[in-house]
């Protein structure tokens, strides 16, 4: 018995959500194009075709900001973060286990 004289609530079991296939396709699918995308965000700035496409030759104000390092760093940054949502995606995959 408690201090006020009734007796201790029982603890209502919480039942495990169930998630149908597709969730679970869907969940698989977005992690793969987020590391994809990541992986090319990444490396694409760098390679030799970053400077022959058309956003590289569209004017000369555009080019300048185009070939910036700081602004290839910035597209890098970019994939980092999609190639890290992709591993938390990947860990979070385990909400549909059991």
């Amino acid at each position: 018995m408690s201090l006020s004289g009734q007796m201790p609530l029982e603890p209502v079991p919480v039942p495990r959500p169930s998630y149908p296939w597709y969730r679970k396709v869907a969940a698989v699918l977005f992690a793969i194009f987020c590391f994809e995308l990541g992986a090319f965000l990444l490396v694409f700035p760098w390679t030799d075709y970053w400077e022959r496409n058309m956003f590289a030759t569209w004017s000369p104000a555009a080019q300048r900001i185009w070939m910036c390092p700081y602004f290839r760093g910035m597209i890098s940054g970019l994939g980092m973060v999609n190639v890290f949502l992709s591993f938390f995606e990947v860990v979070r995959l385990r909400r549909f286990a059991g």
